[in-house]
């Protein structure tokens, strides 16, 4: 499916991680750990909105991990995970190999 040039891409995390994307076009939207609480209305939302793309810091995709997968599913967003600024715990890593392994049915980042 082609994607609409015109839908809007967000990234959800805390303020240091989420704003520098604003700077090529993505919305920003900060939730700090504190306040993770709102993250499941806020991803629901945006998929709903029609958002191609959702960047979300590791630390929620972890956490709504489960959430995210249904969202993926029954929605055309794609959501994705980003390190932080302590650097990544390899959440973004672990979901590309899943989703290409499930893709073309094996694990192809294999080391022999």
């Amino acid at each position: 499916m082609a994607r609409d040039m015109n839908q809007p891409m967000a990234a959800i995390g805390e303020y240091e991680t989420v704003l520098p994307f604003q700077a090529v076009g993505v919305r920003p939207f900060v939730i700090s750990e504190e306040e993770s609480n709102t993250f499941e209305s806020l991803l629901l939302r945006l998929a709903k909105e029609k958002y191609a793309v959702v960047f979300i810091q590791e630390f929620l995709f972890v956490k709504y991990m489960s959430m995210v997968e249904e969202i993926n599913e029954e929605y055309p967003v794609s959501v994705l995970p980003i390190p932080g600024l302590k650097g990544s715990s390899g959440a973004g890593l672990e979901s590309i190999r899943n989703s290409v392994e499930r893709a073309v049915g094996m694990d192809i980042f294999a080391v022999k």
